[in-house]
Protein backbone atom coordinates (compact mmCIF):
# COMPACT_ATOMS: atom_id res chain seq x y z
CA UNK A 1 0.00 0.00 0.00
CA UNK A 2 2.08 3.33 -1.18
CA UNK A 3 1.92 6.45 0.33
CA UNK A 4 4.75 8.45 2.57
CA UNK A 5 6.04 6.02 4.95
CA UNK A 6 7.27 7.55 8.17
CA UNK A 7 11.13 6.77 8.54
CA UNK A 8 13.24 7.75 11.79
CA UNK A 9 15.90 10.17 11.57
CA UNK A 10 18.23 10.85 14.77
CA UNK A 11 19.36 13.92 13.95
CA UNK A 12 19.13 17.44 11.53
CA UNK A 13 21.54 17.03 8.87
CA UNK A 14 21.37 20.02 6.21
CA UNK A 15 23.59 18.17 3.79
CA UNK A 16 22.02 14.82 3.68
CA UNK A 17 20.46 14.21 0.33
CA UNK A 18 18.16 11.97 1.57
CA UNK A 19 15.53 14.36 2.23
CA UNK A 20 14.38 17.64 -0.38
CA UNK A 21 13.13 19.84 2.14
CA UNK A 22 12.19 20.14 6.39
CA UNK A 23 8.81 20.72 7.49
CA UNK A 24 9.03 22.99 10.71
CA UNK A 25 6.22 23.38 12.89
CA UNK A 26 5.80 25.14 16.08
CA UNK A 27 3.89 27.91 18.17
CA UNK A 28 5.91 30.56 17.31
CA UNK A 29 9.90 31.20 16.20
CA UNK A 30 11.19 31.90 19.20
CA UNK A 31 9.58 27.91 19.94
CA UNK A 32 12.05 26.43 17.68
CA UNK A 33 14.72 24.62 19.57
CA UNK A 34 16.94 24.59 16.64
CA UNK A 35 19.51 27.54 16.79
CA UNK A 36 19.95 27.06 12.96
CA UNK A 37 16.70 26.33 11.76
CA UNK A 38 15.45 28.95 14.19
CA UNK A 39 17.82 32.23 12.74
CA UNK A 40 17.02 31.02 8.65
CA UNK A 41 13.46 31.63 10.21
CA UNK A 42 14.00 34.97 11.95
CA UNK A 43 15.83 35.64 9.10
CA UNK A 44 13.43 35.49 6.74
CA UNK A 45 10.83 37.13 9.13
CA UNK A 46 12.65 39.99 9.08
CA UNK A 47 11.92 40.95 5.21
CA UNK A 48 8.60 39.14 5.17
CA UNK A 49 6.32 40.22 7.43
CA UNK A 50 3.99 37.35 6.92
CA UNK A 51 6.23 34.53 7.76
CA UNK A 52 4.97 34.76 11.55
CA UNK A 53 1.35 33.82 11.31
CA UNK A 54 1.14 31.41 8.02
CA UNK A 55 2.51 28.83 6.15
CA UNK A 56 5.26 29.78 3.99
CA UNK A 57 8.50 28.58 1.83
CA UNK A 58 12.03 30.20 2.62
CA UNK A 59 15.07 29.20 0.92
CA UNK A 60 18.54 28.96 2.94
CA UNK A 61 21.33 26.63 3.08
CA UNK A 62 20.38 25.64 6.12
CA UNK A 63 17.73 23.11 4.40
CA UNK A 64 17.98 19.86 3.19
CA UNK A 65 17.28 21.29 -0.66
CA UNK A 66 17.32 24.62 0.09
CA UNK A 67 13.67 24.49 1.16
CA UNK A 68 12.69 25.43 4.93
CA UNK A 69 8.45 25.07 5.04
CA UNK A 70 8.09 26.92 8.58
CA UNK A 71 3.96 26.23 9.68
CA UNK A 72 3.10 27.84 12.74
CA UNK A 73 0.47 26.61 14.75
CA UNK A 74 -0.64 29.58 16.69
CA UNK A 75 -1.22 30.10 19.94
CA UNK A 76 -1.51 26.29 22.10
CA UNK A 77 -2.05 27.69 25.75
CA UNK A 78 -5.87 28.53 26.07
CA UNK A 79 -8.30 26.11 27.18
CA UNK A 80 -10.00 25.49 24.45
CA UNK A 81 -6.24 25.20 22.04
CA UNK A 82 -5.85 21.08 21.18
CA UNK A 83 -3.52 19.09 19.29
CA UNK A 84 -5.76 19.93 16.08
CA UNK A 85 -3.94 22.74 15.72
CA UNK A 86 -0.96 20.83 14.76
CA UNK A 87 -2.60 19.22 12.22
CA UNK A 88 -3.69 22.19 10.76
CA UNK A 89 -0.66 22.96 10.56
CA UNK A 90 0.53 20.31 8.43
CA UNK A 91 -2.33 20.42 6.54
CA UNK A 92 -0.95 24.00 4.92
CA UNK A 93 2.60 22.83 5.09
CA UNK A 94 1.72 19.72 2.16
CA UNK A 95 -0.34 21.74 0.08
CA UNK A 96 2.56 23.66 0.13
CA UNK A 97 5.76 21.14 0.06
CA UNK A 98 3.44 19.32 -3.16
CA UNK A 99 3.41 22.76 -5.12
CA UNK A 100 6.73 22.98 -4.73
CA UNK A 101 8.12 19.55 -5.79
CA UNK A 102 8.73 18.42 -2.82
CA UNK A 103 9.02 14.16 -2.68
CA UNK A 104 10.88 13.42 0.33
CA UNK A 105 10.86 15.99 3.47
CA UNK A 106 12.21 15.80 6.94
CA UNK A 107 9.66 16.60 9.81
CA UNK A 108 10.37 18.65 13.00
CA UNK A 109 7.38 19.47 15.31
CA UNK A 110 8.39 21.42 18.19
CA UNK A 111 5.50 21.37 20.86
CA UNK A 112 5.78 21.65 24.87
CA UNK A 113 5.13 19.28 27.11
CA UNK A 114 1.58 20.02 27.83
CA UNK A 115 -0.07 16.37 27.75
CA UNK A 116 -2.73 17.44 25.01
CA UNK A 117 0.45 17.70 22.53
CA UNK A 118 2.00 14.47 23.44
CA UNK A 119 1.04 13.25 19.93
CA UNK A 120 1.84 16.49 18.08
CA UNK A 121 4.31 14.89 15.94
CA UNK A 122 2.42 11.85 15.04
CA UNK A 123 -0.66 14.01 13.95
CA UNK A 124 1.20 16.09 11.98
CA UNK A 125 2.52 12.99 10.00
CA UNK A 126 -0.94 11.94 9.97
CA UNK A 127 -2.15 15.15 8.53
CA UNK A 128 0.36 15.13 6.01
CA UNK A 129 -0.47 11.89 4.32
CA UNK A 130 -4.58 12.82 4.90
CA UNK A 131 -4.02 15.74 2.25
CA UNK A 132 -1.41 13.86 -0.16
CA UNK A 133 -4.47 11.30 -0.43
CA UNK A 134 -6.26 11.08 -3.75
CA UNK A 135 -9.06 8.62 -3.97
CA UNK A 136 -8.98 5.48 -5.30
CA UNK A 137 -10.56 5.68 -8.49
CA UNK A 138 -8.34 8.75 -9.38
CA UNK A 139 -5.01 6.41 -8.44
CA UNK A 140 -7.15 3.62 -10.37
CA UNK A 141 -6.95 5.82 -13.29
CA UNK A 142 -3.84 8.35 -13.56
CA UNK A 143 -0.57 7.75 -12.14
CA UNK A 144 -0.54 6.82 -8.46
CA UNK A 145 3.31 8.67 -8.13
CA UNK A 146 2.19 11.69 -9.96
CA UNK A 147 -1.04 12.23 -8.20
CA UNK A 148 0.61 11.33 -4.95
CA UNK A 149 4.08 12.49 -4.98
CA UNK A 150 5.32 12.21 -1.85
CA UNK A 151 7.62 8.85 -0.81
CA UNK A 152 8.41 9.26 2.88
CA UNK A 153 8.97 11.43 5.44
CA UNK A 154 11.30 11.80 7.73
CA UNK A 155 10.44 11.72 11.83
CA UNK A 156 13.18 13.94 13.49
CA UNK A 157 10.94 13.56 16.90
CA UNK A 158 11.57 10.10 18.58
CA UNK A 159 8.12 8.31 17.88
CA UNK A 160 7.66 4.87 17.03
CA UNK A 161 7.68 4.58 13.05
CA UNK A 162 6.56 1.02 12.88
CA UNK A 163 2.75 1.89 14.70
CA UNK A 164 2.65 5.34 12.86
CA UNK A 165 2.93 3.40 9.47
CA UNK A 166 -0.07 0.96 10.64
CA UNK A 167 -1.83 3.25 11.73
CA UNK A 168 -2.03 5.45 8.09
CA UNK A 169 -2.15 2.06 6.28
CA UNK A 170 -5.62 1.56 8.43
CA UNK A 171 -6.37 5.01 7.79
CA UNK A 172 -5.92 5.29 3.76
CA UNK A 173 -7.95 1.63 3.91
CA UNK A 174 -11.13 4.16 5.91
CA UNK A 175 -10.53 6.49 3.30
CA UNK A 176 -10.71 4.82 0.14
CA UNK A 177 -13.61 2.75 1.08
CA UNK A 178 -15.52 5.43 2.43
CA UNK A 179 -14.50 8.17 -0.25
CA UNK A 180 -14.73 5.76 -3.52
CA UNK A 181 -17.75 6.10 -5.60
CA UNK A 182 -21.16 3.38 -5.08
CA UNK A 183 -20.10 1.56 -8.43
CA UNK A 184 -16.54 0.80 -7.54
CA UNK A 185 -17.38 0.51 -4.21
CA UNK A 186 -20.61 -1.62 -4.66
CA UNK A 187 -20.91 -3.93 -1.48
CA UNK A 188 -19.41 -6.91 -3.73
CA UNK A 189 -16.42 -4.94 -4.48
CA UNK A 190 -16.18 -3.26 -0.91
CA UNK A 191 -15.94 -7.07 0.17
CA UNK A 192 -13.36 -7.80 -2.50
CA UNK A 193 -11.30 -4.67 -1.05
CA UNK A 194 -11.35 -6.00 2.51
CA UNK A 195 -10.51 -9.64 1.48
CA UNK A 196 -7.46 -8.02 -0.40
CA UNK A 197 -5.72 -5.15 2.00
CA UNK A 198 -6.30 -8.13 4.75
CA UNK A 199 -4.84 -10.87 2.52
CA UNK A 200 -2.26 -12.91 3.96
CA UNK A 201 -2.16 -11.08 7.66
CA UNK A 202 -3.61 -12.62 10.90
CA UNK A 203 -7.14 -11.21 10.57
CA UNK A 204 -9.33 -13.92 9.28
CA UNK A 205 -11.82 -12.57 6.68
CA UNK A 206 -14.82 -14.58 5.50
CA UNK A 207 -17.96 -13.22 3.45
CA UNK A 208 -21.45 -13.93 3.08
CA UNK A 209 -22.60 -13.50 -0.64
CA UNK A 210 -25.69 -15.71 -0.73
CA UNK A 211 -28.71 -13.68 -1.29
CA UNK A 212 -31.46 -16.08 0.34
CA UNK A 213 -28.63 -17.03 3.33
CA UNK A 214 -28.95 -13.03 4.25
CA UNK A 215 -32.49 -12.94 3.40
CA UNK A 216 -32.91 -15.54 6.25
CA UNK A 217 -30.26 -14.60 8.86
CA UNK A 218 -29.82 -11.05 8.34
CA UNK A 219 -33.89 -10.29 7.65
CA UNK A 220 -34.07 -6.21 8.59
CA UNK A 221 -30.46 -6.17 6.50
CA UNK A 222 -31.65 -7.66 3.47
CA UNK A 223 -34.84 -5.35 3.71
CA UNK A 224 -32.19 -2.83 2.79
CA UNK A 225 -31.16 -4.48 0.12
CA UNK A 226 -34.06 -5.96 -1.57
CA UNK A 227 -34.55 -3.37 -4.38
CA UNK A 228 -30.63 -4.28 -5.13
CA UNK A 229 -31.24 -7.82 -5.13
CA UNK A 230 -32.10 -8.14 -9.03
CA UNK A 231 -28.73 -5.81 -9.66
CA UNK A 232 -26.41 -8.69 -9.28
CA UNK A 233 -23.55 -5.90 -8.87
CA UNK A 234 -25.24 -4.37 -6.18
CA UNK A 235 -25.61 -7.86 -4.30
CA UNK A 236 -25.53 -7.05 0.05
CA UNK A 237 -22.67 -8.74 1.41
CA UNK A 238 -21.67 -9.01 4.69
CA UNK A 239 -18.16 -9.19 5.78
CA UNK A 240 -16.99 -10.43 9.46
CA UNK A 241 -12.95 -10.10 10.05
CA UNK A 242 -11.65 -11.33 12.91
CA UNK A 243 -8.26 -10.75 14.90
CA UNK A 244 -7.24 -12.57 18.37
CA UNK A 245 -3.64 -11.49 19.32
CA UNK A 246 -1.26 -14.09 20.98
CA UNK A 247 -1.36 -13.80 25.42
CA UNK A 248 -3.99 -13.12 27.46
CA UNK A 249 -6.42 -11.43 26.28
CA UNK A 250 -6.82 -7.84 28.23
CA UNK A 251 -9.84 -6.38 25.87
CA UNK A 252 -12.14 -8.00 23.55
CA UNK A 253 -14.04 -5.37 21.35
CA UNK A 254 -17.19 -6.50 18.71
CA UNK A 255 -17.34 -3.66 15.99
CA UNK A 256 -20.25 -3.23 13.81
CA UNK A 257 -19.85 -1.51 10.61
CA UNK A 258 -22.65 0.18 8.57
CA UNK A 259 -21.85 -0.12 4.98
CA UNK A 260 -24.32 1.48 2.68
CA UNK A 261 -22.73 2.38 -0.32
CA UNK A 262 -25.47 4.30 -1.83
CA UNK A 263 -28.33 5.96 -0.13
CA UNK A 264 -31.64 7.16 -2.67
CA UNK A 265 -33.60 6.87 0.80
CA UNK A 266 -35.72 4.06 -0.30
CA UNK A 267 -39.18 4.82 -0.92
CA UNK A 268 -38.75 8.06 1.25
CA UNK A 269 -36.49 8.81 -1.76
CA UNK A 270 -33.91 11.64 -0.60
CA UNK A 271 -34.86 15.28 -2.66
CA UNK A 272 -33.53 18.73 -3.09
CA UNK A 273 -30.29 17.90 -3.58
CA UNK A 274 -29.64 15.55 -0.38
CA UNK A 275 -28.75 12.57 -2.62
CA UNK A 276 -24.93 13.99 -3.41
CA UNK A 277 -22.65 12.95 -1.25
CA UNK A 278 -24.80 9.17 -0.17
CA UNK A 279 -21.96 7.08 -1.17
CA UNK A 280 -20.24 7.97 1.83
CA UNK A 281 -23.04 5.90 3.53
CA UNK A 282 -20.08 3.78 4.21
CA UNK A 283 -18.24 5.83 6.46
CA UNK A 284 -18.87 3.07 9.49
CA UNK A 285 -18.07 -0.03 7.47
CA UNK A 286 -14.81 1.73 6.30
CA UNK A 287 -13.45 2.94 9.72
CA UNK A 288 -14.07 -0.77 11.03
CA UNK A 289 -12.05 -2.13 8.10
CA UNK A 290 -9.46 0.51 8.59
CA UNK A 291 -8.91 -0.33 12.35
CA UNK A 292 -8.94 -4.05 11.00
CA UNK A 293 -6.07 -3.26 8.82
CA UNK A 294 -4.21 -1.40 11.25
CA UNK A 295 -4.21 -4.85 13.67
CA UNK A 296 -3.03 -6.92 10.79
CA UNK A 297 0.12 -4.69 10.55
CA UNK A 298 0.89 -4.37 13.97
CA UNK A 299 -0.28 -8.14 15.18
CA UNK A 300 -0.72 -6.76 19.04
CA UNK A 301 -0.89 -9.43 21.63
CA UNK A 302 -3.55 -9.16 24.39
CA UNK A 303 -6.64 -8.07 22.10
CA UNK A 304 -9.45 -9.64 20.25
CA UNK A 305 -11.98 -7.94 17.80
CA UNK A 306 -14.32 -9.00 15.86
CA UNK A 307 -15.69 -6.83 13.53
CA UNK A 308 -18.39 -6.98 11.02
CA UNK A 309 -19.86 -5.07 7.92
CA UNK A 310 -23.20 -4.87 6.74
CA UNK A 311 -22.60 -3.85 3.05
CA UNK A 312 -25.63 -3.07 1.47
CA UNK A 313 -27.49 -0.32 -1.24
CA UNK A 314 -30.79 1.16 -0.61
CA UNK A 315 -32.18 1.07 -3.44
CA UNK A 316 -35.63 2.16 -5.21
CA UNK A 317 -37.69 0.23 -7.46
CA UNK A 318 -40.89 -2.19 -7.18
CA UNK A 319 -39.00 -4.23 -4.55
CA UNK A 320 -38.54 -1.57 -2.05
CA UNK A 321 -39.29 -2.03 1.34
CA UNK A 322 -41.76 0.60 2.46
CA UNK A 323 -42.85 2.47 5.66
CA UNK A 324 -45.36 0.61 7.68
CA UNK A 325 -43.85 -2.67 7.30
CA UNK A 326 -43.83 -4.89 9.67
CA UNK A 327 -39.98 -6.83 9.83
CA UNK A 328 -38.65 -9.47 12.05
CA UNK A 329 -35.29 -8.93 13.15
CA UNK A 330 -32.48 -11.83 13.79
CA UNK A 331 -32.87 -11.60 17.54
CA UNK A 332 -36.84 -12.24 16.64
CA UNK A 333 -38.23 -8.14 17.32
CA UNK A 334 -41.10 -7.45 15.06
CA UNK A 335 -40.03 -4.09 14.02
CA UNK A 336 -42.48 -1.01 12.34
CA UNK A 337 -40.68 0.40 9.74
CA UNK A 338 -41.47 4.09 10.94
CA UNK A 339 -39.02 5.81 7.54
CA UNK A 340 -36.81 3.99 5.14
CA UNK A 341 -34.13 6.62 5.17
CA UNK A 342 -33.89 5.19 8.59
CA UNK A 343 -32.18 2.31 7.27
CA UNK A 344 -28.57 2.08 8.74
CA UNK A 345 -30.16 1.34 12.62
CA UNK A 346 -31.81 -1.99 10.63
CA UNK A 347 -28.48 -2.76 8.12
CA UNK A 348 -26.63 -2.94 11.83
CA UNK A 349 -29.34 -4.34 14.35
CA UNK A 350 -28.75 -7.77 12.61
CA UNK A 351 -25.13 -7.56 12.08
CA UNK A 352 -24.90 -6.66 16.60
CA UNK A 353 -27.52 -9.48 16.68
CA UNK A 354 -25.18 -11.56 14.92
CA UNK A 355 -21.88 -10.45 17.01
CA UNK A 356 -23.51 -11.39 19.91
CA UNK A 357 -23.97 -14.60 19.48
CA UNK A 358 -20.56 -14.72 18.65
CA UNK A 359 -19.45 -13.04 22.01
CA UNK A 360 -21.71 -15.69 23.92
CA UNK A 361 -18.05 -17.03 25.96
CA UNK A 362 -16.77 -13.77 25.81
CA UNK A 363 -16.29 -12.34 29.39
CA UNK A 364 -15.85 -8.46 29.70
CA UNK A 365 -16.60 -7.96 25.84
CA UNK A 366 -17.35 -4.44 24.42
CA UNK A 367 -19.60 -3.65 22.12
CA UNK A 368 -19.37 -0.49 19.18
CA UNK A 369 -21.00 0.02 16.39
CA UNK A 370 -19.79 2.83 14.21
CA UNK A 371 -21.94 4.57 11.42
CA UNK A 372 -22.97 7.69 9.69
CA UNK A 373 -26.14 7.61 11.17
CA UNK A 374 -27.92 10.57 11.67
CA UNK A 375 -27.89 13.87 10.81
CA UNK A 376 -28.77 14.96 14.16
CA UNK A 377 -25.28 14.17 15.14
CA UNK A 378 -23.88 16.73 12.80
CA UNK A 379 -26.07 19.22 13.66
CA UNK A 380 -25.94 18.86 17.55
CA UNK A 381 -22.20 18.15 17.63
CA UNK A 382 -20.24 20.04 14.30
CA UNK A 383 -17.34 18.28 13.38
CA UNK A 384 -17.22 15.88 16.14
CA UNK A 385 -17.99 11.92 16.64
CA UNK A 386 -20.99 11.30 18.98
CA UNK A 387 -20.68 8.93 20.91
CA UNK A 388 -23.50 7.81 23.06
CA UNK A 389 -23.38 4.56 25.74
CA UNK A 390 -25.42 2.32 27.96
CA UNK A 391 -25.51 2.09 31.60
CA UNK A 392 -22.64 -1.04 31.75
CA UNK A 393 -20.61 0.76 28.95
CA UNK A 394 -20.68 4.58 31.32
CA UNK A 395 -20.20 2.29 34.58
CA UNK A 396 -17.01 1.89 33.05
CA UNK A 397 -16.31 5.22 31.61
CA UNK A 398 -15.89 3.77 28.16
CA UNK A 399 -17.01 6.87 26.12
CA UNK A 400 -14.93 8.98 28.26
CA UNK A 401 -11.63 7.20 27.90
CA UNK A 402 -12.61 6.85 24.17
CA UNK A 403 -12.70 10.47 23.78
CA UNK A 404 -9.91 11.12 25.74
CA UNK A 405 -8.04 9.06 23.28
CA UNK A 406 -9.33 10.97 20.57
CA UNK A 407 -8.51 14.02 21.87
CA UNK A 408 -4.52 12.89 21.96
CA UNK A 409 -4.87 12.74 17.90
CA UNK A 410 -7.00 14.29 16.67
CA UNK A 411 -10.00 12.20 16.23
CA UNK A 412 -12.19 14.51 18.95
CA UNK A 413 -15.55 13.32 20.31
CA UNK A 414 -18.59 14.51 21.97
CA UNK A 415 -20.32 12.41 24.84
CA UNK A 416 -23.86 12.01 25.20
CA UNK A 417 -26.12 9.67 27.61
CA UNK A 418 -28.57 6.84 26.53
CA UNK A 419 -32.07 8.15 28.27
CA UNK A 420 -35.30 6.91 29.33
CA UNK A 421 -36.83 8.88 26.53
CA UNK A 422 -34.75 7.69 24.05
CA UNK A 423 -36.84 4.43 24.83
CA UNK A 424 -40.28 5.75 24.93
CA UNK A 425 -39.54 7.49 21.65
CA UNK A 426 -39.26 3.86 20.02
CA UNK A 427 -41.64 2.44 22.07
CA UNK A 428 -44.55 -0.01 19.75
CA UNK A 429 -47.72 1.53 19.47
CA UNK A 430 -49.90 -1.35 18.96
CA UNK A 431 -49.62 -5.32 19.12
CA UNK A 432 -48.59 -5.90 16.51
CA UNK A 433 -45.23 -5.03 16.67
CA UNK A 434 -42.67 -4.34 19.00
CA UNK A 435 -40.49 -1.63 17.63
CA UNK A 436 -41.05 1.52 15.74
CA UNK A 437 -37.74 2.27 13.49
CA UNK A 438 -37.95 5.79 13.55
CA UNK A 439 -40.73 9.15 13.17
CA UNK A 440 -41.17 10.94 9.85
CA UNK A 441 -39.08 13.97 10.14
CA UNK A 442 -36.05 14.85 9.37
CA UNK A 443 -33.06 13.32 12.63
CA UNK A 444 -31.98 16.73 12.49
CA UNK A 445 -34.90 18.41 13.44
CA UNK A 446 -36.08 15.93 15.92
CA UNK A 447 -34.93 15.87 19.44
CA UNK A 448 -32.33 13.41 20.86
CA UNK A 449 -31.55 12.79 17.56
CA UNK A 450 -28.67 10.68 17.49
CA UNK A 451 -29.63 9.60 20.70
CA UNK A 452 -32.42 7.62 20.61
CA UNK A 453 -31.63 5.45 17.42
CA UNK A 454 -28.84 4.05 19.83
CA UNK A 455 -32.56 2.40 21.63
CA UNK A 456 -33.46 1.37 18.77
CA UNK A 457 -30.42 -0.43 18.12
CA UNK A 458 -30.52 -2.09 22.04
CA UNK A 459 -33.70 -3.80 21.22
CA UNK A 460 -33.85 -4.27 17.90
CA UNK A 461 -30.99 -6.61 18.43
CA UNK A 462 -31.42 -7.98 21.76
CA UNK A 463 -28.41 -6.33 23.30
CA UNK A 464 -30.66 -5.18 26.03
CA UNK A 465 -31.20 -8.88 27.11
CA UNK A 466 -27.31 -9.05 27.58
CA UNK A 467 -25.17 -7.60 30.37
CA UNK A 468 -22.75 -5.86 27.82
CA UNK A 469 -20.74 -2.92 27.84
CA UNK A 470 -21.98 -0.95 24.92
CA UNK A 471 -21.21 2.68 22.79
CA UNK A 472 -22.65 3.81 19.24
CA UNK A 473 -20.47 5.99 17.34
CA UNK A 474 -22.00 8.33 15.32
CA UNK A 475 -19.15 9.78 12.73
CA UNK A 476 -21.91 11.99 10.59
CA UNK A 477 -20.43 15.41 11.61
CA UNK A 478 -17.09 13.81 11.88
CA UNK A 479 -16.36 11.28 9.09
CA UNK A 480 -15.53 13.86 5.92
CA UNK A 481 -13.48 17.31 6.19
CA UNK A 482 -16.03 20.41 6.56
CA UNK A 483 -18.97 18.10 7.07
CA UNK A 484 -19.05 18.15 3.00
CA UNK A 485 -20.52 14.83 2.18
CA UNK A 486 -19.72 14.83 -1.77
CA UNK A 487 -16.35 16.57 -2.08
CA UNK A 488 -14.32 16.31 1.45
CA UNK A 489 -11.94 14.35 1.88
CA UNK A 490 -13.06 10.84 4.37
CA UNK A 491 -11.02 11.78 7.73
CA UNK A 492 -10.99 8.06 9.10
CA UNK A 493 -12.54 8.42 12.20
CA UNK A 494 -12.85 7.01 14.66
CA UNK A 495 -9.95 5.09 13.55
CA UNK A 496 -7.29 7.05 15.87
CA UNK A 497 -9.90 7.19 18.34
CA UNK A 498 -9.98 3.27 18.93
CA UNK A 499 -6.12 3.25 18.02
CA UNK A 500 -5.21 5.58 21.10
CA UNK A 501 -7.43 3.95 23.31
CA UNK A 502 -6.54 0.31 22.75
CA UNK A 503 -3.80 -0.44 20.58
CA UNK A 504 -1.22 2.57 21.96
Amino acid sequence: MAFAKAVNVSQFNSSDNTWDAIVVIAASIDAIEDDTLRAAVSSAAQVDGRIASSCNLIITEAAPGKRLIYSPTGALTRYFDDVRRFHDAAQHATNLIIDAGVVSPLLMVYADSDERYSKAAEVAFLAINQTAWQPLEARESLVEDEIEPLTQIGMLNDVDCHWLNAAEAGCRVARDICGTNPERMAPPLLADYCVEALSGSSVKVEVVSSQEQLKSEYPLLFSVARASEQVARHNARVITMTYEGKGEIKHTLYLAGKGVTFDTGGADLKTDGHMAGMSRDKGGAAAVAGFMKMLADLQPEGIKVVAEIGAVRNSIGSEAFVSDEIITSRAGVRVRIGNTDAEGRLVLSDVMTHLLELAENDANAEFFSVATLTGHAARAVGPYTALVENGKARSQNSAHMLSAAGDLWADPAEVSRSRREDFDFVKPRTKADDILSSNNAASAVTARGHQFPMAFLVLASGLDKHDVAYTHVDIAGSGVESGDWQHGKPTAAPVMMLAGRYLN
